[in-house]
């Protein structure tokens, strides 16, 4: 399934997305659904967020190139960080350039939609938890990130959490083309079967420091090649099967 939650005539709803179709349901996939008869065009709907997060949880320096490029030592464990919900931007949204920034990055990443509520899980049932699987871009204002000593502030800023446009459940996270372009332009290309942490490790791991709520994302980390953006540029994540996430930089 490719759940996609969008807004229409002022109200908010979760279809299935096929193709340039979207089925609506009468609730959402974190709970009961039934899929009504009622389909719409992906063109009269306005893409919303794919869910509502109480956190978005960073992997940082989970792909060897990243860790490389920064000339730091490949993770024996997660580096873990966390973005407000307030971070959270939507499919076509504008990401803000903030005034006390002067570099401003992107990051491709896999994220993980957590389905269910999850506590102490063990790797083998990871996959119960889990609702599916979206694109997110970890924006980071690089050059606030060695002033703090930790991550903070140059990854919470507003709108430094794009992620969408929809949650697949029909992929496999272990292996899947990642890409990243600026203004058409490749600038990251890789692929998830290069994680350091894979996706049942970090959600069993997470699992035994907090617990992990219904709409929940996991950002996975991202692979080398990292820049800057400009005012103006435009940013697309894509993943395997999980779409194109587009942004303009503001």
């Amino acid at each position: 399934m490719k759940y996609l939650r969008f807004k229409h005539q002022d109200t908010i709803s979760y279809g299935l997305l096929e193709g340039d179709t979207v089925q609506v349901l009468e609730g959402t996939p974190f709970d009961t659904y039934n899929i009504t008869d009622r389909k719409l065009a992906l063109t009269e709907v306005e893409i919303l967020t794919p869910c509502d997060y109480s956190k978005a949880i960073c992997i940082g320096l989970n792909y060897k190139d990243h860790a490389q490029e920064f000339q730091l030592p490949i993770p024996t464990e997660p580096v873990v960080f966390i973005k407000p919900s307030t971070a959270a931007l939507q499919q076509g949204g504008v990401i803000q350039y903030p005034a006390m920034c002067k570099r401003l990055d992107y990051e491709a990443e896999l994220a993980i939609v957590i389905g269910k509520k999850a506590r102490f899980v063990p790797i083998t049932e990871v996959n119960k938890y889990i609702l599916g699987y979206t694109c997110a871009n970890d924006v980071t204002a690089r050059d606030l990130q060695p002033k703090q000593g930790q991550w903070t502030i140059s990854k919470s800023f507003d709108t430094f959490c794009p992620f969408g446009p929809f949650i697949s459940d029909e992929v496999d996270p272990s292996n899947l083309a990642i890409e990243s372009r600026v203004n058409g332009r490749t600038m990251q290309k890789s692929n998830t079967s290069n994680l350091i942490f894979s996706v049942p490790f970090l959600v069993s791991y997470l699992s035994q420091v907090m617990t992990l709520l219904p709409g929940d994302i996991i950002l996975t980390g991202t692979p080398g090649g990292i820049s800057g953006m400009h005012h103006g540029d435009t940013v697309q994540i894509i993943i395997e099967g999980l779409g194109v996430l587009k942004n303009t930089i503001g």
